[in-house]
């Protein structure tokens, strides 16, 4: 065995260092050990020289492939429908494709109509086949074009990795018509077509290979934060996120409210029940995740059935026989959340936050509230669940209502599913190929230095900052069914509105003054130095970039949160190209301020493309009426060079392996490990 050790350390260290640099010291035999464990681990996967030397030859093939298309998009604040749009249309991707095969050979109207084929192709049959006077004809001639497009979306990979984005029931059937092609195989091609359409397989098919092209051009995926809140669907979005082949999530504040929320933070839900009451998406509550608003609904009832809680009208169309309720419930739960909020406040100095205890603040007789030296008119005045002398205390009623809607929320299970997906896929931020990912900001002050939070009796920033708030959020999500975690989740609740969050990047959430004050001047939030610095300053941007050790010139910051008004001028282009917001409003709340319906940043082989999209009328007008969103490139920076695999971060990984296997091999041929052929 000694002489064994002997001949293996010399080949770790012909591929480590130079012989001349040995040093036993360096390279323990508990080292070597360790390596041979390993090593015997990867044997179970790569039996004998054969097996390592074909991998070896696959994985260096790959890497000189053009590396994948990702897509960033951010923001959806469940806008379900814009963004399924989004993705199937790959941010016009999938007709740009279409033009280039067929652009000179089928009309534009047959191209616009094979586009909305592959984006809704069992919606798009139906409406075909119903008046369709010869399918079998029709049926022919789609496939075929299908068949092309499908072609030309998989060229730039590998038969093995088209082969596993291919579905399962027509894999053999896709791989053969695929790969078989010229005059010789014509006739070979012709007859799977025939027999497709013949055993009456045709729209199966068609689904299925429409559905494999949209996967093909979207390599990977990166949701720049934010897909609850707002917009109707947020629970359509995660479900289809849930199943999508390549995707990372980086938190945004009205995620991380979510997963406080189901976590067991008491303000968070508070929170997350008055904005889905704000913006009139209960059904994503009650019907989607089950929650009970019952109690809520007999608690503003009772206590506000006289009130015409005007400041509480709900930002969306509301029957009419809800609203009158729906307002009573906004303002149940809004008082409830401020009270909750104060408790956070008081017991949690460390946050700095003393200035947003208000309730404290007001005069309950007069009917006013005084704020930084100056009193203010209160717009309504009606209390009734307020003890002027503890402001921040519940009453029993508020009390066993929250309790309630606690227990709801950690008892529904699709609800839980999908936070642990948030935590399962998504951090507070991304290093990926040279390119760093957030929603919100990094802190800084006004000089440009990283701002200290203080977290769990240590204070960190920059990116210890980020890190330790995503491991804390993960640690109180973890302890959620536990009855100590409450100073765990105020952290949750601090990354949702807290002056230093990366998630939130403001002095202050108005929520109070909003309602209840007219003067707009206390309505101002306050941004953090970085949406200035950052915004103009490419050396701020690389000294963030530097700070999370992406120090290449082709490196960017890529960021949502603040919605980019264009209708003002406003560009999403900052900093001389180093940082890209491309939050554009696909919330249909910004898009009157925004002028757009949102951005897609395309990292492709060939460099970055910045897509603006216009407005989306609905599914429906796209598939009968064939009007796809229209999309326009607004930026574009070149690869000097066409980039390969090799040099991104699945590169280095797979490069990594290549090295891992050529020390297997190196073992095997030195029989320190023996080969299997069984």
């Amino acid at each position: 065995m000694t002489n064994n050790y002997i001949c293996f350390h010399i080949f770790v260290k012909d591929k480590i260092t130079a012989m001349s640099e040995y040093n036993s010291n360096h390279y323990s035999r508990q080292d070597l050990e360790n390596e041979l464990k390993y090593l015997n681990l990867l044997s179970d996967r790569f039996k004998n020289i054969q097996a390592a030397s074909t991998e070896i030859i696959n994985l260096e093939a790959i890497l000189n492939l053009p590396k994948g298309t990702e897509h960033f998009l951010s923001d959806i604040h469940g806008e379900y429908d814009t963004f399924s749009h989004v993705l199937a249309n790959a941010s016009g991707v999938v007709r740009k494709k279409i033009d280039d095969v067929f652009g000179k050979s089928i009309r534009e109207k047959d191209r616009k109509f094979l586009a909305t084929l592959i984006y809704y192709p069992e919606e798009k049959l139906d409406l075909v086949l119903k008046e369709e006077p010869d399918p079998e004809e029709w049926f022919a001639i789609i496939l075929q074009r299908l068949i092309t497009v499908a072609r030309a979306a998989a060229s730039k990979y590998t038969r093995s990795k088209v082969r596993k984005s291919m579905p399962p029931d027509f894999s053999y059937i896709i791989d053969e018509l695929l790969n078989e092609s010229g005059e010789d195989k014509e006739e070979y091609v012709q007859g799977i077509i025939t027999t497709i359409i013949r055993i009456d397989r045709a729209e199966s098919f068609i689904i299925a290979i429409s559905k494999f092209i949209q996967r093909l051009l979207i390599d990977r995926l990166h949701i720049i934060g934010d897909i609850y809140d707002r917009g109707p669907f947020a629970e359509k979005v995660i479900e289809k996120l849930l199943h999508y082949h390549s995707v990372d999530i980086q938190w945004g504040n009205h995620d991380i409210l979510w997963m406080g929320a189901a976590s067991g933070n008491r303000a968070l839900i508070a929170n997350m029940i008055r904005i889905s009451l704000r913006y009139n998406n209960l059904d994503t509550l009650e019907d989607a995740y089950g929650i009970n608003l019952m109690p809520l609904a007999t608690l503003a009832m009772t206590q506000y059935n006289n009130d015409e809680c005007k400041p509480f009208i709900a930002k969306a169309e509301v029957d009419g026989k809800d609203a009158e309720l729906i307002k009573k419930m906004h303002k149940a739960i809004s008082i409830i959340q401020f009270k909750l909020e104060g408790q956070i406040i008081k017991r949690n100095p460390k946050f700095n936050m003393k200035d947003r205890l208000l309730l404290d603040k007001i005069d309950y007789k007069k009917g006013t509230i005084h704020l930084n030296g100056k009193d203010y008119q209160l717009i309504e005045n009606n209390f009734p669940t307020i003890d002027p002398a503890r402001p921040y205390d519940l009453s029993a009623e508020e009390d066993m209502v929250i309790e309630k809607l606690s227990n709801s929320i950690k008892n529904s299970q699709i609800l839980q599913k999908h936070i642990e997906f948030l935590f399962s896929s998504g951090n507070m931020y991304l290093t990926f190929n040279e390119n760093l990912l957030y929603h919100g900001c990094i802190p800084i002050d006004d000089k440009g230095n990283f701002t200290s939070v203080e977290i769990e009796g240590s204070e960190y920033s920059g990116k210890l900052l980020c890190d330790h708030f995503d491991r804390v959020a993960r640690k109180a999500h973890n302890y959620r069914f536990t009855k100590n975690n409450e100073p765990l989740t105020d952290y949750m609740w601090y990354l949702w509105c807290g002056p230093n969050s990366p998630l939130f990047g403001k002095n202050k959430m108005a929520t109070f003054e909003r309602y209840f004050i007219s003067d707009v001047e206390t309505h101002e939030e306050g941004k953090n130095p970085y949406y200035s610095l950052a915004y103009e300053k490419k050396e701020v941007c690389l000294k963030i970039l530097n700070e999370f050790g992406l120090t290449g010139s082709n490196s960017h910051i890529i960021n949502g949160h603040v919605p980019v008004k264009v209708k003002k001028g406003e560009s999403p282009i900052k900093a001389d190209g180093k940082l890209f917001v491309i939050d554009g409003g696909m919330s249909k709340p910004y898009q009157a301020v925004t002028g757009v319906s949102g951005y897609t940043l395309i990292y492709n082989s060939y460099g970055l493309v910045l897509v603006e999209h216009e407005y989306f009328e609905s599914k429906q007008t796209a598939i009968a009426e064939e009007k796809d969103i229209i999309s326009k490139q607004i930026y574009i920076e070149a690869n000097a060079k066409r980039k390969r695999v090799k040099q991104t971060d699945t590169g280095k990984k797979i490069m990594s392996q290549i090295k891992d296997l050529t020390m297997l091999l190196a073992a095997y041929r030195r029989g320190l490990i023996k080969e299997r052929f069984a």
